[in-house]
């Protein structure tokens, strides 16, 4: 049985992350982390157009979260929804976008946008004020949370049982350890306002999957400390060893920094 629910993680790694939501009544974009140009040609790999997207949803300032958002609001007229921190900090990056595009958004809030209610909420990393979302469809939701340092109590409560999942696997820890990042840096991403290890995505899925969980996609992946195999494989043994049947009650997607993921119904 298909769903007018789909979800498409065009990009995700720790240079550019976009992933593509629709309902029958919206298209949507989480983050837009790369060229514009480049995203166009990332919607082509699943059959779509950013003609008929008609918001951008941020979750934070950085580069790989937002290169693309000035350019596409303007040639296409999409909303722009980011809280007010968060505009503030980007918005001498991203160029002008009209009064009328600019939406706030603050964490904790629901939005509620006819078939489709997008929920965001704070995460922990080091930004100005960094929130992920949920995106909910009659009973059904997507859910996605990557740069942050912890996955915290409260997080849960919006994760828990989603009905697809993107989870960070930002890196192996031996990988950053033994890596040539200077030691500052390395600090940084092993910190509380850092990004999870695959231990650390693998321990939170541990708490996020529920019955309705049926498919998990690998998100975030650092270019220079980790491998996709490797971290599926390190993800996958944990849960494994937790008695969670991995490819079978749910399954484990990796992501890529350069092609999109099938069109998947929620």
């Amino acid at each position: 049985m298909t769903s007018d629910f789909k979800v498409s993680m065009l990009a995700s790694s720790s240079s550019g992350n976009v992933t593509y939501i629709e309902t029958p009544q919206h298209k949507v974009l989480l983050d837009a982390g790369l060229s514009g140009k480049k995203i166009e040609q990332l919607m082509t790999q699943i059959g779509r157009t950013l003609k008929d997207v008609d918001a951008i949803f941020v979750s934070h300032e950085h580069s790989d979260h937002i290169a693309g958002v000035g350019v596409l609001a303007r040639r296409y007229g999409m909303d722009v929804y980011a809280n007010q921190a968060t505009w503030q900090a980007m918005s001498s990056k991203i160029g002008k976008v009209k009064p009328e595009q600019v939406k706030l958004f603050e964490p904790g809030e629901v939005k509620d946008l006819g078939d489709l209610d997008v929920e965001s909420y704070a995460v922990s990393h080091d930004a100005a004020n960094p929130q992920f979302y949920a995106f909910h469809h009659h009973n059904k939701s997507f859910a996605a949370v990557t740069d942050t340092g912890y996955v915290s109590d409260r997080m849960l409560a919006t994760l828990r049982n989603a009905d697809a999942l993107l989870v960070e696997a930002n890196h192996d820890y031996e990988m950053l350890r033994m890596g040539s990042y200077a030691w500052p840096l390395k600090q940084r991403i092993l910190s509380d306002k850092g990004h999870l290890s695959n231990e650390d995505g693998a321990q939170a899925l541990e708490r996020m999957l529920g019955l309705r969980t049926k498919n998990v996609y690998l998100g975030h992946l650092s270019q220079e400390n980790n491998q996709k195999l490797l971290a599926h494989m390190t993800v996958q043994s944990i849960l494994q060893a937790e008695n969670f049947a991995v490819d079978h009650d749910f399954y484990l997607h990796d992501t890529d920094p350069l092609s999109a993921t099938p069109l998947q119904d929620i």
